[in-house]
């Protein structure tokens, strides 16, 4: 596996941990107070903060450099990784179908999520934090 799929790997798995986690509490605690659009709509920008943080991390612990293929095949894979661990969570814990899963896009709160993940998505392509992003210019 290259050094751009093992960044792609944890950088989804990372996301997905803080996800599930922040998730729950939308889920259980915030979106039975305040609704779920509203609920979404604080968690995005959190996830969003945290997947900037996550992907420069990535970035920099697996080398992947400032190079368009490493960063396309980085975040191709950490889409593959998370739209599978998305798709298996909801079939396991929520027993949803795949088309169950895709119709909640279709909703506000689905689509501020979908924004907050096509952001996530889209951040290795973005974020500058290559092999030598530490290093000042001279």
């Amino acid at each position: 596996m290259s050094a751009a799929a093992r960044a792609g790997l944890a950088y989804a798995l990372a996301v997905f941990g803080c996800g599930f986690a922040l998730g729950t509490i939308r889920t259980l605690w915030l979106a039975p107070r305040v609704g779920a659009l509203t609920a979404v709509s604080i968690e995005v920008p959190l996830m969003v903060a945290l997947s900037w943080w996550l992907c420069g991390w990535a970035l920099r612990r697996f080398g992947v450099g400032h190079a368009l293929g490493p960063r396309l095949v980085m975040a191709a894979t950490a889409f593959a990784v998370a739209a599978t661990a998305e798709v298996t969570g909801a079939r396991l814990l929520g027993g949803l179908s795949v088309g169950a899963w895709l119709a909640q896009f279709a909703t506000p709160a689905g689509l501020v999520g979908l924004a907050g993940q096509l952001a996530f998505v889209a951040l290795p392509l973005l974020r500058r934090g290559g092999v030598d992003s530490g290093r000042r210019a001279r």
